[in-house]
């Protein structure tokens, strides 16, 4: 017999049917007259993560939001992760009411706002504001594109008759899926730095971990505990099978055996992966024989970064 017990499945089922963790983002996009407004969201997430020639976040929203139909008229948006500080939250609550207008919320709205990164860098490139305290923003672009979503078009207020997008666009009468170009990642430097140099448990930011919008009355969250870690226990291959697959990854880029030492504990499904990585940072850089000293380099996905500190 089973130990759990049966929950029906209903509308809005992560926050009505579940405990289910997610992050709290605010998202600001632009109206019409230019200006910036800003909207919580939870319901977003990673999108295309690897193999493909751009990174991409997806959200799920309200059609009718001014997310929404700000997304639909001009594509751009910022993903800004907020501190998990009560008063924080609190602030972030007060945009989440459905239907509010921009023009009525944002005069007392209590963020701090500064421009975009991309558009000081190209004042061409119009942008939302991001927020000033955010830990990390996100700048995207709306793949407009994919599933014929370009037909998609801002305006309808009370819900869009079908036929609706598979997974970008307008989805249903009232829903969106927005698959997002990650254009631009913003740290604050401490957070940054971490990332270069290695994180520990005391440079994890503070994020508010939330549970949705309960019981018709309440916005659920709690605050980050103590950071832990759990090492994984890695499982070395042979030097023979990782020797056998290399001198088949390339006809003329071969590995010493010092080179394939230092990938054994790789995966064996992600081994190939690694291998035409480092075969093409090879090619790159007219190398026919990687040695350990290359795959030191090769290894070290921010060298750049860390050299131009």
């Amino acid at each position: 017999m089973s130990s759990f017990e049966n929950l029906r499945i209903v509308d809005n089922f992560y926050q009505t049917s579940l405990f289910f963790p997610m992050p709290t983002v605010i998202i600001s996009t632009l109206c019409e007259d230019g200006t910036t407004t800003l909207g919580p969201y939870s319901l977003v997430q990673p999108y295309y993560v690897a193999g493909k020639d751009y990174y991409a976040m997806l959200l799920c929203c309200r059609n009718s939001s001014n997310t929404a139909q700000n997304i639909l008229r001009n594509g751009k948006c910022a993903i800004s992760f907020i501190t998990d500080e009560p008063k924080t939250f609190k602030e972030t609550v007060k945009l989440s009411w459905p239907g509010d207008k921009p023009e009525d919320k944002m005069p007392n709205c209590h963020f701090r706002l500064e421009k975009s990164m991309i558009e000081e860098e190209n004042p061409e490139d119009k942008r939302p504001q991001v927020l000033t305290d955010a830990v990390q923003v996100i700048e995207c672009t709306w793949m407009c594109e994919l599933d014929g979503a370009d037909k998609d078009l801002a305006g309808q207020l009370n819900g869009y008759e079908g036929p609706y997008r598979d997974f970008n666009g307008i989805t249903s009468k009232y829903g969106a899926h927005f698959i997002l170009r990650v254009d631009k990642i913003l740290m604050k430097k401490k957070y940054r730095d971490a990332i270069v140099n290695g994180v520990r448990a005391k440079d994890f930011p503070r994020l508010p971990v939330d549970y949705g919008y309960r019981d018709s009355r309440y916005f659920w969250y709690h605050r980050r505990p103590r950071m832990r870690s759990e090492l994984l226990q890695m499982r070395k291959g042979s030097l023979e099978s990782v020797r056998y697959a290399a001198d088949r990854a390339d006809d003329k880029i071969k590995f010493t055996d010092e080179a394939l030492m230092t990938i054994l504990g790789v995966p064996r499904v992600f081994l190939s992966l690694v291998l035409k990585g480092s075969i093409d940072w090879a090619k790159e850089n007219n190398v026919e024989l990687i040695t350990e000293e290359h795959m030191k380099i090769i290894n070290d996905k921010r060298a750049k970064e860390k050299n131009g500190k």
